[in-house]
């Protein structure tokens, strides 16, 4: 049996092969309305949804639809376990059963452990830890933006982006690993309680990559000459109970169109949804031509395309 392929974080793709899938997901985009090619054809892929979703389980549903898989979205209050079965069993189980699985979790532990314990791609669709599908489809939409006919990550090489606000949460860290990558300047500003954790320097130094990031309290710094702003939510699935202290120290790091002035004059802002307008991000800069938020979300639909595409042709049925 072939060992199959996943995507848990940011670096399980080569550069090749991340170019390789910005090409494919330009493709299925330019080529949606003429129908996409059945490269899941009598393939069930498993959406196993520890969080609520909106963009990223209709996203994948679609997606594998298109493809000409059969989506099953199983919520994890409705299986056994919420009963306490393990991961493990779970993983060996659903491995019978299904051709691929989608995994939205809380622990970036339990992807893992999916993966080590099944025999089935997986692809990780949101933990605490990384958001690779939802970086990738933001690295496409930078490059999409440079050069909408070939839209390749070779042009991010230097660019710089500016994260401002909870620069620990899962996005922060998927763009330092991702940024160090692709060879970005990622610049990151909040504050100085909410700093990149030191778990993250060591997954960069086990994959061999030179870290390209920095950390500032200093909002204007971490946006001057950037190309890209971005932005997050501020209190997270998990962390209601923190809301109002987290609000109150990100205040100074709002994304406005004073901050906006310090980027480059051609920056794009990115935010990869929901968004709470008057906190992370104005109304004005959402609604400004330099938003591209709704491009970002569209994106992940074609980006998904290609991991599902990949993934699914490199494990065969005949190994299922």
């Amino acid at each position: 049996m072939n060992k199959p392929r996943y995507l848990l974080k940011e670096t399980d793709f080569s550069l090749p092969e991340i170019a390789q899938l910005f090409a494919l997901a330009a493709d299925f985009k330019l080529n949606r309305a003429g129908g996409t090619p059945g490269l899941l054809a009598r393939q069930t892929w498993g959406l196993l949804f520890f969080k609520n979703s909106t963009r990223t389980r209709v996203s994948f549903e679609v997606g594998i639809h298109e493809l000409g898989g059969h989506a099953l979205y199983m919520d994890t209050h409705n299986m056994q376990l919420s009963r306490g079965e393990s991961i493990e069993d779970t993983a060996r189980v659903l491995s019978r059963y299904v051709h691929g699985m989608v995994i939205r979790a809380f622990e970036h532990r339990w992807v893992e452990e999916f993966s080590n314990a099944g025999c089935i791609p997986v692809i990780n669709a949101l933990t605490d830890s990384f958001h690779p599908c939802q970086s990738y489809t933001d690295a496409f939409s930078i490059a999409e933006r440079l050069d909408p006919k070939v839209p390749s990550p070779a042009l991010l090489k230097g660019r710089k982006l500016a994260y401002l606000g909870d620069c620990a949460s899962n996005m922060a860290q998927s763009w330092i690993l991702l940024g160090a990558h692709l060879g970005m300047e990622v610049v990151l500003a909040g504050p100085k309680s909410y700093a990149p954790d030191d778990g993250i320097q060591k997954v960069i130094e086990s994959t061999g990559l030179v870290p390209t990031h920095r950390f500032t309290e200093d909002a204007g710094d971490a946006a001057r000459n950037a190309d890209v702003v971005y932005t997050d939510v501020w209190v997270s699935m998990g962390d209601e109970a923190e809301a109002e202290e987290r609000l109150n120290a990100m205040a100074p790091y709002t994304v406005d169109m004073r901050l906006m002035k310090h980027a480059a004059p051609e920056a794009v802002f990115m935010h990869c949804l929901p968004a709470h307008p008057g906190q992370e991000v104005s109304q004005e800069v959402l609604d400004s031509p330099q938003s591209i938020v709704f491009d970002q979300a569209e994106n992940r639909l074609h980006v998904q395309k290609a991991v599902l595409a990949i993934l699914g042709l490199s494990h065969s049925e005949k190994d299922i």
